[in-house]
């Protein structure tokens, strides 16, 4: 059975459709950064999704070719994640697509070394004919947070987001959303293929204790 990080870490990527406080360790990434609408034709944040998952699978198939990377095992791929932030705001405005900044990414399993990451941006850009130059290799250290199960369309987000904060002071935490803590959503479901009401995203915000 092929490792799934989902079933693995489930205190990390299947909460509770109620808030809860987590301790994120550090963990390493393939991410993109770029900003504007993610919903609009052609947009930065589309194009960084082909990106990523063009990188994600190098290294998933690396074992059938000739760089053999040490400690592989075989995993089913992390979902997709997304650290969203807009400028001079504390939060998120939802109504102001257009203001966003992201950095899109997938979790890397700790035994891809930089050296691997390399290997897998050149081999990606050989096969594909390509530019994987925007793609990077991204350690990052979350640390305290406050999180939940949000059901539902993006747009409905505000009301666990809401619930999320109520929680956090009612347990003694405040907000600490910072230009190096973000709001950071981890996509379940393929909104392709799912109905919006149904759509699983699970939504984290950097706290600290008041």
């Amino acid at each position: 059975m092929a490792f799934d990080y989902k079933k693995e870490y489930k205190e990390f990527y299947m909460p509770k459709n109620k808030p809860s406080i987590v301790e994120v360790p550090p963990m390493n990434y393939i991410a993109v950064r770029g900003k504007g609408n993610p919903n609009a034709e052609d947009s930065e944040y589309k194009q960084s999704i082909g990106l990523l998952y063009g990188i994600a699978f190098t290294i998933k198939m690396s074992k059938k070719g000739n760089h053999q990377i040490d400690g592989y095992f075989d995993y089913v791929v992390p979902p997709l994640e997304g650290f969203w932030w807009q400028n001079n705001v504390k939060g998120i405005d939802y109504s102001r697509k257009e203001d966003f900044n992201f950095i899109s990414m997938i979790r890397l399993p700790d035994f891809v070394t930089k050296v691997d990451f390399a290997w897998a941006i050149e081999e990606a850009a050989k096969k594909k004919k390509e530019d994987f130059s925007k793609v990077e290799f991204l350690t990052y250290d979350e640390g305290l947070c406050v999180q939940c199960m949000h059901i539902g369309s993006y747009d409905d987000e505000p009301v666990t987001v809401e619930m999320m904060h109520n929680f956090m002071t009612a347990e003694g935490y405040e907000l600490d959303i910072t230009d190096k803590r973000f709001h950071h959503e981890i996509y379940l479901s393929d909104a392709r293929r799912v109905a919006p009401e149904k759509l699983k995203t699970v939504i984290r915000h950097p706290v600290k204790k008041i």
